[in-house]
């Protein structure tokens, strides 16, 4: 555990920042939810701030749609990138 935070906050890693923020609002989200299942089934309102559960949503939305994007972009550059060296050499 020591090891993957020292990994996450160097500057040449291979973690995805954007899919670790995602993960960890989607999980305060699957919190959220279990907790307003117990509490219900006890008979008690969990009031929970509207704003702040489609903050979390849209932070999911956001890091793993950007995320998306990115491999997407990337997919694209090296296919490129592969195109153009194979032209060079034949």
């Amino acid at each position: 555990m020591k090891n993957f935070f020292k990994q996450l906050f160097d500057d040449n890693n291979s973690i995805n920042k954007k899919s670790v923020v995602g993960f960890i609002a989607f999980m305060m989200m699957v919190i959220a939810l279990a907790v307003d299942l117990v509490t219900g089934y006890l008979g008690k309102e969990l009031l929970i701030n509207e704003f702040i559960f489609d903050g979390f949503m849209v932070i999911v939305l956001g890091s793993f749609g950007i995320g998306s994007v990115d491999k997407f972009i990337n997919a694209r550059k090296d296919s490129k990138t592969e195109e153009t060296k194979n032209e060079e050499l034949g």
